[in-house]
This record gives C-alpha cells, sequence and structure tokens, in this order.
C-alpha cells in the first residue's frame, strides 16, 4: 500500500491557550497519521489556527493591544504545546496568512458568481460565544444557548447568506448513501434530523459589528465570516485556487478525514460540505467526530478552575517525553465518546500497560538472555512463523490494521497490551529460568527468542502512541529504527550478540518507582 492519506484536526481559536481537551484531538490524529506512515509515504497532516472573529478583536481591545499581537502570542503557546506533545503535523496553518485570505476572497466570488451567495436584511439571535446565529429551537426551554448558557442578543443586520437550503436534499442523499461519510455512525441520524429543518446561514457580518476579518470582495462595510474563513483552511493550506490549484491539492484532496468535536460536527458535515459542492469539489471521505475529556468527570471550566494544559502534566509528573500522555490520551475512550482524565488514573493506567506489562516484560528477557547466553541470540533459537506466538503476533498486527481503518484507536491500543498480556502468559507457563536450571538450553533460548521478536513487533505496534518508547525498544534490541509496517514478519532478529548488561535500562519507569521518584528531585 502506497496511496496518499490526508488527515486534517480542526483549527484552534486562538482566543486563549491550549488545555488538553485540544490536546486530545491533536494526539488522537497524530496516533492515526503516524499509523498511516508505517503504511504510506504519502500520508500529510495539516493542523492550525483560527484567528479571526470578535472575541480575538474584544479580547485584544480589553487588553489595549492589536489582535495580531494576541494572535501571535497564543500561536506560539499552541505550536510549543504540539511540539512538546510530538505532534509531527505537515503543516500549521493559521487564518491570517497572507495566501489563506487570498484564496477565501477568490471561495467567496466564486460562491457569489455560482449564485449561493445573496445579500440580505436579517434579524436573528446571535451567542458571541459561539459566534454563531441561533435558531428558537436551538435554545433550552430557558431561552438560553445550550453551549455557553447565555442568552443570546437579538441582533440585525444586512448580510451575505449563503443558501445552504438549496443543498439540503443533496445532503441529505449524499450521507444516506455513504456510510462512513460521518463517523461514528451513530452521530448521522443527529445530522439528518438537522437537515431537515435547515435555514440559509448567514457567511458576513457588518464592519462595524466584527472589524477583525478578512474583507468581503468589493463591499468595504463586510467581513468574511467563519464558515468561508476557517472552513476553507483545509483547502487553502494545500494550494487551493479557484483558477490554478497546485499539483499538492490535486494529490490529496479530497481529504480522506477531518478530525473534529462533536461540537462542530454540524458545521463539517452541513455547511463545509454544502460549500464543497458549490465550488464543485470532491467531499472528505470521513468526518471524524470525537468526544470531550472531562477533568475528574467534570466538564472543564474556567470557573470550575479545573483547565488543564499539556504541558501542566508533563510537568507535574516529570515526564521525558510525552509518550505516557500520549498513550494515556489516545486510549481513553471509544471514538466519538466521552473521556475523563484523572492524576490517579493516568498514574494506574501508564504503570499498568507501559511499565509493568510491556516495560518489565521486555526488561527481564534481556537479563535473561545476558545471564544464560551472554546477550546472545543463537541460530537453532530462531523459530519459524508458524509457531503459535508467531501467528498471534500476525493476526494482532491485522488486528490494529483493521481497527485504525474503523478509527477505532483506543481499541487498537487494547490490542497491543493484549499482546503483551498473551506474552507474559507463554513467559510464566515457559519458565525460561526452570529450563535453563534443568539445563533445557535449546528450549530455554527458544522460548526468549520468541518473548523478544514479539517484543519487536510490540515495539513497532506502539510507535503511533508512545514514539520515544518504542525506539528505546528497538534500540535494547539492537534493531534498526524502522517502524513500517512491512517490518512485521517473524524472524526479523538474527543471530549474534544483541546486548549486554550495561546496556540493559527500562524503557519506561514507573511513575511512582524509586528510580521515578529520585528523577523528580533532580538526583
Amino acid at each position: 500500500m502506497n496511496e496518499k492519506f490526508y488527515l486534517t484536526t480542526a483549527i484552534d481559536y486562538v482566543n486563549g491557550a491550549p488545555h488538553i481537551g485540544h490536546a486530545y484531538e491533536k494526539i488522537l490524529s497524530d496516533v492515526i497519521i503516524r499509523h498511516k506512515r508505517q503504511l504510506t509515504d504519502k500520508a500529510f497532516m495539516l493542523t492550525g489556527t483560527d484567528e479571526h472573529g470578535i472575541k480575538i478583536q474584544k479580547t485584544a481591545a480589553a487588553r489595549g493591544i492589536e489582535p495580531k499581537q494576541l494572535c501571535d502570542e497564543n500561536f506560539s503557546k499552541f505550536e510549543k504545546a504540539w511540539q512538546e506533545l510530538e505532534i509531527s503535523y505537515d503543516k500549521i496553518i493559521r487564518t491570517t496568512d497572507e495566501q489563506h485570505k487570498k484564496v477565501v476572497k477568490q471561495i467567496f466570488k466564486k460562491l457569489l458568481e455560482n449564485g449561493d451567495i445573496y445579500k440580505h436584511s436579517y434579524t436573528g439571535l446571535y451567542c458571541s460565544g459561539c459566534e454563531s446565529f441561533l435558531s428558537p429551537k436551538d435554545l433550552t426551554s430557558d431561552g438560553l444557548c445550550p453551549d455557553h448558557l447565555k442568552k443570546p442578543e437579538e441582533i440585525t443586520e444586512e448580510n451575505y447568506f449563503f443558501r445552504l437550503s438549496k443543498y439540503k436534499d443533496k445532503l441529505i442523499e449524499y450521507i444516506k448513501t455513504h456510510p462512513g461519510f460521518i463517523m461514528p455512525s451513530f452521530r448521522v441520524n443527529e445530522i439528518l434530523n438537522q437537515l431537515e429543518n435547515i435555514e440559509d446561514i448567514s457567511v458576513s457580518r457588518t464592519k462595524t459589528a466584527v472589524k477583525w476579518a478578512i474583507d468581503v470582495p468589493d463591499d468595504d462595510e463586510q467581513s468574511i465570516y467563519v464558515w468561508i474563513d476557517a472552513l476553507s483552511n483545509y483547502i487553502t493550506a494545500i494550494g487551493y485556487d479557484t483558477e490554478n490549484p497546485s499539483e499538492q491539492f490535486k494529490e490529496l484532496w479530497p481529504a480522506d478525514v477531518q478530525v473534529i468535536g462533536k461540537d462542530i460536527i454540524k458545521f463539517h458535515s452541513i455547511y463545509w460540505t454544502a460549500i464543497l459542492m458549490s465550488l464543485g469539489l470532491p467531499l472528505p471521505k470521513t468526518i471524524l467526530a470525537h468526544g470531550w475529556i472531562t477533568i475528574d468527570e467534570s466538564k472543564m471550566s474556567k470557573s470550575l478552575g479545573n483547565v488543564i494544559a499539556p504541558h501542566d502534566v508533563l510537568e507535574s509528573f516529570k515526564l521525558e517525553h510525552p509518550d505516557a500522555f500520549r498513550y494515556y490520551m489516545a486510549s481513553a475512550a471509544p471514538i466519538g465518546r466521552d473521556g475523563n482524565y484523572s492524576d490517579e488514573d493516568f498514574k494506574e493506567k501508564v504503570n499498568a500497560d507501559l511499565a509493568n506489562n510491556i516495560g518489565n516484560l521486555l526488561n527481564r528477557t534481556l537479563n535473561m538472555l545476558v545471564k544464560y547466553f551472554d546477550g546472545e541470540i543463537k541460530a537453532e533459537s530462531i523459530t519459524d512463523k508458524n509457531s503459535k506466538i508467531a501467528q498471534y503476533a500476525q493476526n494482532a498486527k491485522n488486528q490494529i490494521i483493521e481497527s485504525f481503518n474503523n478509527y477505532e484507536i483506543a481499541e487498537a491500543a487494547g490490542i497491543i497490551v493484549s499482546f503483551a498480556d498473551f506474552v507474559n502468559k507463554y513467559v510464566t507457563e515457559t519458565a525460561p529460568w526452570t529450563l535453563a536450571k534443568e539445563g533445557k538450553m535449546q528450549e530455554c533460548s527458544e522460548v526468549l527468542y520468541n518473548v523478544l521478536e514479539a517484543m519487536r513487533h510490540i515495539g513497532i505496534m506502539l510507535y503511533p502512541f508512545c514514539p520515544n518508547i518504542s525506539k528505546d525498544i528497538l534500540i535494547q534490541l539492537n534493531e534498526d529504527l524502522d517502524f513500517k509496517y512491512d517490518k512485521l514478519e517473524w524472524g526479523i532478529i538474527k543471530e549474534g550478540k544483541i546486548t549486554d548488561k550495561e546496556k540493559i535500562k527500562p524503557v519506561f519507569l514507573r511513575l511512582d518507582s524509586e528510580f521515578a521518584i529520585d528523577k523528580k528531585k533532580g538526583k
């Protein structure tokens, strides 16, 4: 397989700093793209920041600075957070980029020329938190925005509108005839229900209301609104142009998956897809809506004081690299469901899965190899691919690929842990220490080979979640740092000396171990 794979994340609004809700989406996306890179050389990940709108305008004004200065400050915080979490995006776009602004104007003009944008005086209920007009049926029984629990303001404006209703039937038919377009599947009926009463949407605001935005072409009194500005980043970032799209755009579009939060699925599966239809562009293959991350079972809220930055977790546990946090977040919940973060659960899960199950298995096996065979793999100990453990490895590989194809990320992590469980049980049942004591060295060496070859497989499988731990596993096995799936064949480890006592080190320390505590104290 060497097909292209294009993944986009939602772009983050830079009115504040990143928290672990932002991190959850980026980690999920990074795990997916790293897995795809194990299968193809043509995988591309886009992320970015949404940098226009009234909230940024107001926050900057309150601080007495220009909106662009606020955007620059907060963009750098997001960029730093993704570096700390080793998010391996290929491009990060800002909606204040000049090329993006230029093409957004082109898109607006093309939609206008197509007859899908018209000017209209409108009175509506506007929620400043959503930066969106809401209909009465969207509100709670108390007349509040369900997301921000505030009463929207009644506003009358003359704006440009996009003929969303024109695409209602076409959208319904497309969703019904393309299973997998909206994932998880339990979101499909929600979107179909929303489409039943869909209305045209405002795609501009007056300059008196929103100044910090891209100007509407040939209209000095109007600003282009978020639906065309922010959503278009997925194509402007890879070279879309209404007249002369780039070769990169032709190669990558349509996106294979667009990873977003469940709160913005309507905008992506209805607004964005209708805009693409108007532009005559193919639709993304999958819109993947993940759930939210709660903190100690409570929704994150500034008023509750439970908003956690990803850096805080890394710093609190004095983690040298982000692997443990990445693993925990990516396996926090089945895709589309809400997950939860707590310090205690984090510690327990990563200790159990990464330290006790995987790390300890490798460490004690290498020590036995040194003790009984001076760290050397004997030619006669290399087993064939028909062994029970080799067959388990092959099945695990196929199950992981299938899980990723269905965007079941937490399930893929579970398959890796189950494989390590199986190997641990195999060690217990075969008892290589007893075989050595009884002088059955041939059988002992075969057992150790099977375990180490299984650990090599686990190192490659774990790579999307824990790239540093995976590298350490392969280094401990004296293997090349090649994480492609074509290396998941049995018998890659060859005869010869692979380690000695001085080279054996834990690939992941328990968070409450003596060594980890010393590391926290700087010893």
